[in-house]
Parts: structure tokens; C-alpha cells; sequence
């Protein structure tokens, strides 16, 4: 994602709440063709910004479980 990108995506909740609704049309059908393709692109839009914000929370948490074991590795 660039930064312009980066600023104009939702937050994780937000695009989890809208892919939701998203996925809940789709599987109520009643659209056209044309809006189901849509409401499709949209939804891997938003499942991609899930995907970023949980790859970034995954990495954190890495980063501050490996910490302790680099800090405290002259033996207890």
C-alpha cells in the first residue's frame, strides 16, 4: 500500500464491519450481475486491509515476544 493508500483505508474494525455486510448481501443475492461484481471487488478491497492490519498486529506481537528472550538470555 502507498501512503496516500495507507491514509484512505479503513481501520481493521471498520473494514471487518463492512466486509461482513458485504459477504451478508452477496449471500442474500437479489442483485445484478453488475452489483454482485462489486460488492465482490469491494470485499477483496476490504479482506486485503483486514489482511494488512492483522499481518502488522502479527508482527508487533513477535516483535515483543522475542524481546524478553533476547534480553534475558544471561540465564536466571
Amino acid at each position: 500500500m502507498t501512503a496516500k493508500t495507507e491514509e484512505a483505508a479503513p481501520g481493521y474494525e471498520q473494514a471487518r464491519d463492512e466486509l461482513i455486510e458485504v459477504v451478508r448481501r452477496l449471500e442474500a443475492g437479489g442483485t445484478t450481475l453488475e452489483e454482485s461484481l462489486a460488492l465482490w471487488e469491494r470485499g477483496e478491497e476490504l479482506a486485503k486491509v483486514c489482511r494488512h492490519w492483522l499481518e502488522g498486529a502479527r508482527a508487533r506481537l513477535d516483535a515483543a515476544l522475542a524481546m524478553p528472550e533476547e534480553d534475558g538470555a544471561d540465564g536466571e
